[in-house]
């Protein structure tokens, strides 16, 4: 499969969007710094025409959310008199224009391209290539973007499509949720990319009841619960996320909340099983020597921040130095010293102290 086919399936399938022309999804990928130096087209408008539809889905969501606006998730029976209503919400103003922010700004935007994995299809010039422009949050912000761009012009600005796509693509609920519920989507993300991998997502417009037979044992089918009229259960995700793991798959009103299913189903049997990824299965030998180097390892993956270290020198009765150094971690209120005549052998006692101890007990810090 070439370089440009398997970004299509890895991008079509992870967004839950079949493209009529392919050529726009990897526009959305093609830097100016390519086209400047190879010709054709490249993302920017793309990304302006993203821009304009992620504010207006934004809305959309917020509205449907925290006020009485129809929403794309419930069909509404054909000839059925709709009672007149003036609009209510329970925020205001100012409270949807911070959500707004929250959902649309750079960071959050680059964090869901990191999530999806797709940075790695950018299509940039030597300059760029140069200076590592994939790392940049603002690059990754114009991919999400340029996608939406796409999405939007080849769906015909189909607003029931796009909405799907920016649900998906940015997990609205577990952003303006702030942590108040479990994120199983990122959850799921973090599990696969813990082995370098991302979860395979398969959507079908498929209303409840249809796909229960034939029964397949390879497959796990999540029934919805009593709070869901099974009316609403018009989508279903299946999602594999290692080979010799079951497939799971869940109904949902919409793509996004099928997905939602799914990755708790999946993380719920991952922990019932034993199978979750934890800080333990990053560093497989703990060591004085390597102590320094494995607690920064930890800390580059986002388990805390990077320790600090303080040092002091002080000496024996027969002038000998003895040092101690301190490591810390600000994030987990933790500080561990030691002492050695060398300076070098303190700092890598007192990382080792707090190596082990996180290592043991990261869960409860």
């Amino acid at each position: 499969m070439s370089q440009n086919e398997w970004m299509k399936t890895v991008v079509q399938n992870q967004i839950g969007y079949e493209f009529q022309n392919p050529l726009l999804l990897r526009q959305a990928f093609v830097r100016k710094s390519y086209t400047e130096e190879n010709g054709g087209e490249n993302n920017e408008v793309l990304e302006f025409i993203g821009d304009t539809v992620l504010s207006t889905a934004v809305m959309r969501y917020l509205t449907e959310k925290y006020g009485n606006a129809p929403s794309f998730k419930r069909p509404i029976w054909p000839n059925t008199p709709q009672k007149p209503m003036d609009f209510h919400c329970e925020k205001t103003e100012g409270e949807l224009s911070r959500l707004k922010q929250k959902l649309t700004e750079k960071k959050t935007l680059a964090r869901k391209i990191d999530e999806l994995g797709f940075d790695k299809f950018l299509i940039m010039g030597k300059g760029d290539i140069g200076q590592n422009m994939t790392k940049q949050a603002s690059v990754k912000e114009d991919l999400f973007e340029a996608i939406l761009g796409a999405v939007a012009l080849d769906s015909s600005f189909d607003y029931k499509k796009i909405q799907s796509v920016v649900e998906i693509m940015l997990h609205p609920d577990s952003i303006v949720n702030d942590g108040e519920e479990a994120d199983y989507v990122q959850l799921i993300y973090e599990w696969d990319n813990a082995f370098g991998a991302i979860p395979y997502f398969r959507y079908r417009q498929e209303p409840y009841g249809i796909s229960l037979s034939p029964y397949n044992p390879e497959v796990i089918v999540i029934v919805p619960d009593q709070r869901s009229s099974f009316s609403e259960l018009c989508y279903t995700c299946e999602m594999s996320i290692r080979k010799d793991l079951p497939r799971f798959k869940a109904y949902g009103s919409s793509k996004a909340i099928a997905r939602q299913n799914a990755c708790e189903a999946a993380y719920k049997y991952l922990a019932e099983h034993g199978e979750l990824y934890t800080i333990q299965n990053e560093i497989e030998e703990p060591s004085i020597a390597m102590a320094i180097n494995q607690l920064e390892i930890l800390a580059r993956r986002g388990y805390f921040d990077l320790p600090k270290y303080t040092y002091n020198e002080s000496h024996d009765k027969n002038g000998n130095p003895i040092w101690r150094v301190k490591c810390r971690i600000d994030e987990l209120d933790l500080t561990f010293d030691a002492k050695s005549s060398s300076k070098k052998q303190a700092k890598k006692k007192a990382a080792y102290k707090m190596l082990t101890y996180v290592l043991k007990h990261y869960e409860n810090t």
